[in-house]
């Protein structure tokens, strides 16, 4: 089970928009020796629904090469459609991939006994660990407790969830519903960066949150701080992980300011984002500027 820091890493193109595999790279080596302990690639923020699926398993098998086993490897394979779903978590399998993240289906908001359908169908033709991804803001739909507990009762590949609400409430109920019931081990993940600790602190295993593509040094510094027990870093450290959180507000969608934070902060890749999404203006850009500064993190 992967403890601390799972960065949902950006989708780097070039000024085609094309996978750019040379600036991918760099940012894959940036991420282990910054010491995160995973990476989950096809995340939101890797722009997973702009991708098509040739592109998504080309990045696949690059990925897997240039990470080779030094940090776990998790692949969003998230859609509309199972079959698609399916045929991606399996590509992802045989190509060595430590496991899969699915978001709940979207467009139509699914009731539960649907949700719950839609993923016993996928783990049941998917021989891979699989991550339930609960994401309300972009799904439209939240998956409660009581269906997670129910399908991770039911399918040992279902092992975990990445609950991305902007409240630590439902994250928590997950934990002592689902995580702390069942008879073998469960991860309970949050995705905003500033619920980081307070997931550590109420049993959770950690973040997949995007700021760590910008400054993935913090954030382990501040997940080596928790295990000390030095909170007077840790009390540092959320300072500035609090003063990054406006980054998220720069752009919506938010990804092209995460994008334009990690190339400020040091990297040489382009902050191209696929269609329709274009890029930021002058007084964006100054405004993730200020914000790095702020966290003294340029």
């Amino acid at each position: 089970m992967i403890k601390g820091i799972i960065t949902p890493t950006i989708t780097v193109f070039d000024e085609n928009k094309n996978n750019d595999y040379k600036a991918t790279k760099e940012h894959i080596e940036n991420l282990i020796q910054g010491g995160v302990n995973g990476i989950l690639f096809l995340g939101s923020i890797g722009e997973f629904f702009a991708m098509t699926l040739k592109e998504k398993k080309e990045l696949i098998s690059f990925a897997v090469q240039i990470v080779a086993n030094r940090v776990p490897v998790l692949v969003g394979t998230g859609g509309t459609a199972a079959e698609d779903v399916i045929e991606l978590s399996n590509f992802a399998r045989k190509e060595g991939v430590d496991g899969a993240a699915v978001i709940t289906p979207y467009f139509f908001q699914f009731n539960q006994q649907i949700l719950y359908n839609y993923y016993s169908y996928i783990a049941k033709n998917v021989d891979l660990d699989l991550y339930l991804y609960n994401f309300p803001a972009r799904s439209g739909v939240n998956i409660s407790a009581e269906t997670v507990f129910k399908l991770a009762k039911n399918y040992n590949n279902i092992v975990g969830i990445k609950d991305t609400l902007d409240t630590i409430s439902h994250t928590r109920e997950l934990i002592q519903k689902v995580k702390l019931t069942l008879d073998r081990e469960f991860a309970v993940y949050s995705g905003f960066d500033e619920y980081f600790l307070p997931n550590l602190l109420n049993g959770g295993n950690g973040l997949i949150g995007g700021l760590s593509n910008v400054a993935p040094q913090l954030f382990t510094e501040f997940y080596n701080s928790y295990q000390k027990n030095d909170f007077s870093k840790l009390k540092l450290i959320s300072r500035k992980i609090n003063i990054m959180m406006g980054i998220y507000s720069v752009s919506d969608p938010f990804f092209p300011a995460i994008k334009k934070a990690v190339s400020l902060s040091g990297s040489n890749l382009n902050a191209v984002c696929k269609e329709p999404v274009g890029l930021l203006n002058n007084e964006q850009t100054l405004k993730i500027k200020r914000i790095l500064r702020e966290a003294e993190l340029i």
